[in-house]
């Protein structure tokens, strides 16, 4: 494996549309922040950058809602995450932003490098435009139909419902989302990226030279490729962004995909003058840290931007995670399901390090996990309080009350004491193994396993016993305790640096590097520790119960929005002949499965009174295989059959979707046969 000279460690850029959630920190920044800390640790010439990406349709889209200028949206929600991530210990060396003028000059000369070096294609293509706004619309300002799944507000680039990649003009029944007409296509010229001319150095670098890469990033870029790539658009009109640096382009702005990853660049070089060394220098080893949504991006788009300009090295690895929901349900900003970081640092004042832990500890490594209120008590008060908090709190308060907090000497080691010390270097090599990995929940496991150690080691030599029969032998106990003490405070750092920070100041000493992770001389024999005081403190039924209720607030206030809301228009009338054309049945569910390597899809086995048919239905986040086998529902009989996951699917089950978005199934009353027909 190659040894790296320095790091350079970048975090996703969150949108500066709204505050961070624990869906961003499990997701990006608690997994950035360890690995960050633990090269810091170990000595390692390492810089970690992030900042506001600023730009872009839901900045826009963000103004407009509130009536303010979209300069007014990113001041407002930069100022809130930047001081969010440093409440919450986030040790980025710099937070920038991508309205600053260093990223201004930074990607405008980067677009003309790749221009005068006719990197770019130029393509006149069709795009709708808002004739009442006088403006062409972006794929997040035109909402329709989904030709796929039928979901009524699909955008122009993605329906977030069935999770389809669209483009503008596969909506049904588009509308502008500025004054609600339906738009035309006009003309425009864009500068495109032509991503296929680097499919063969791509599938080469990621599929021949990164197979380490975690899974979900590999299958995703193989699936890219696999597709075969197309020219991407570096361009959009718009009037917020960086304008495009050519001469006719007027009215043009950087596409924020192009404009965003730059900014990792220009951060570094307002962070150093010897940026370079962290870009362009092949023993520098970069590393993204992403959510999934990220990932063709970072692996396939990114890396043929700085391919084509030339000179910049490429990421070795881009471990990103997947999505964390809260509750069992997705989390959303625009339904307000989510839990607010800054909110939180408000709540729960002192607990920072306890939601740092959770979300490591339930982080989601290589599938979606779920986030609950009930699982952060019983992590904090089984886990932190029980295990770290009670074995540093028996520790210090066991030497204070025998010896006054003076570290005792150790005498001769017994077996046990040999053994026991014996594991610490073993946990610090799994520790870094796991680390160097970013199998940062196996990690987090590692560093509490100091602390299960020293809770075993107590319990087993029982010093409050031996301390009148075998003063000398309880001397070196606590010793021994204390030395584990202070290796738990090296190897907690990267995960909960508050809490290693509290306790290295109880044990009065400095801070430790890596490379004394495992010594069993951190304290010496005399030294005197501070007053004991408690890590952690349990969190009551009480605190959690107030945050089930916020929840269920907002599925409420969400309720009443979508009762109160406009209804939808009504759509075009038509005759009675096409609605006759509908064959929409009463069918019963025979039997139910998930569909292999799928998150939403069911093969259902339905009875039709014609026949015995199968339908693939993407509500399997909604409806268990269990709870469906016997259920009757509404199916559209005779919609053209279409092959889904390599299973013909012959029919559609009719659905409604409530304010929460969860797809609802439809059903008679009372049972009636099979084949009944609706109309």
């Amino acid at each position: 494996m190659k040894k790296f000279k320095r790091y350079l460690v970048t975090s996703a850029l969150p949108y500066a549309n709204g505050p961070v959630h624990i869906g961003h920190l499990a997701g990006v920044y608690i997994p950035s922040d360890i690995y960050t800390r633990y090269l810091r640790l170990r000595g390692e010439d390492v810089i970690s950058v992030c900042g506001s990406d600023e730009h872009g349709v839901p900045i826009t889209i963000k103004a407009r809602q509130e009536g303010v200028s979209p300069q007014d949206i990113v001041d407002k929600y930069h100022g809130i995450i930047k001081e969010s991530f440093r409440r919450l210990g986030m040790s980025f060396d710099i937070y920038s932003r991508t309205t600053s003028p260093m990223h201004h000059k930074t990607a405008s000369d980067f677009f003309r490098k790749l221009y005068d070096d006719g990197k770019f294609i130029e393509q006149t293509s069709q795009q709708y435009y808002d004739e009442e706004a006088g403006q062409f619309l972006a794929d997040r300002y035109i909402v329709g139909t989904c030709p796929h799944c039928q979901n009524e507000r699909a955008y122009g680039d993605q329906c977030e419902k069935c999770g389809s990649t669209l483009n503008a003009t596969d909506l049904i029944g588009p509308k502008s989302v500025i004054t609600g007409s339906t738009p035309v296509l006009r003309e425009t010229k864009h500068w495109f990226l032509p991503l296929d001319r680097y499919e063969e150095f791509l599938r080469k670098w990621i599929l021949d030279g990164h197979k380490e890469w975690k899974s979900n990033v590999y299958g995703q870029c193989k699936s890219w490729l696999d597709l075969g790539l197309q020219p991407r658009a570096v361009s959009r009109d718009l009037d917020w962004g960086i304008p495009v640096p050519v001469e006719g382009a007027d009215g043009k702005v950087l596409y924020v995909w192009f404009d965003a990853p730059i900014g990792y660049i220009s951060a570094t070089k307002e962070l150093t003058p010897d940026w370079e060394k962290y870009w362009k220098d092949e023993d520098t080893k970069m590393v993204h840290f992403i959510g999934k949504d990220n990932i063709v991006f970072h692996c396939i788009v990114f890396p043929s931007m700085l391919r084509a300009h030339g000179g910049y090295i490429l990421p070795e690895n881009v471990p990103a995670n997947e999505f964390l929901n809260l509750e069992g349900d997705k989390i959303s900003t625009s339904r307000n399901w989510a839990v607010w970081l800054h909110e939180y640092l408000e709540e729960f004042p002192g607990k920072e390090d306890v939601l740092r832990y959770v979300l490591c500890a339930n982080a989601p490594e290589t599938k979606d996990n779920d986030f609950t209120w009930k699982d952060f008590q019983a992590r904090n008060n089984n886990e932190l309080v029980a295990v770290l908090g009670n074995f540093v709190n028996r520790a210090l308060v066991l030497t204070q009350k025998y010896y006054g907090g003076a570290v005792p000497p150790a005498g001769e080691l017994t077996a046990y004491d040999r053994e026991t010390v014996a594991e610490i270097p073993v946990i610090k090599k799994s520790l870094e193994e796991n680390i160097e990995n970013y199998r940062f929940r196996e990690a987090l496991k590692d560093a509490m396993n100091l602390a299960r150690l020293g809770n075993k080691y107590l319990a087993d030599s029982e010093p409050w016993k031996l301390v009148k029969t075998d003063p000398e032998r309880v001397k070196t106990i606590l010793n021994v305790a204390l030395q584990i003490t202070a290796n738990i405070a090296v190897a907690i750092e990267p995960f909960m640096p508050f809490t290693a920070e509290k306790v290295l100041k109880l044990l009065q000493i400095g801070k430790p590097g890596w490379d004394e992770l495992g010594s069993t001389a951190l304290l010496e024999a005399g030294h005197v520790i501070g007053t004991p005081e408690l890590l952690f403190e349990k969190i009551e039924d009480s605190v959690i119960e107030a945050q089930l209720e916020k929840l269920a607030a907002t599925k409420q206030a969400n309720l009443a929005a979508e009762m109160g809301k406009e209804v939808t228009p009504q759509k075009e009338v038509v005759s009675f002949d096409d609605f006759g054309k509908m064959d929409i049945r009463v069918v019963t569910i025979k039997e139910a499965e998930k569909i292999a390597k799928t998150k939403k899809l069911l093969k259902l086995t339905i009875d039709t009174g014609i026949d015995t048919r199968t339908i693939v239905s993407g509500i399997a986040e909604y409806y268990t295989p269990e709870e469906l086998v016997g259920r009757q529902v509404l199916v559209l009989v005779n919609l053209e059959p279409r092959e889904l996951k390599g299973v013909l699917s012959q029919g559609m089950i009719l659905m409604g979707q409530d304010a929460t978005g969860k797809l609802v199934l439809l059903s008679p009353t009372d049972k009636v046969g099979s084949g009944t027909i609706v109309g």
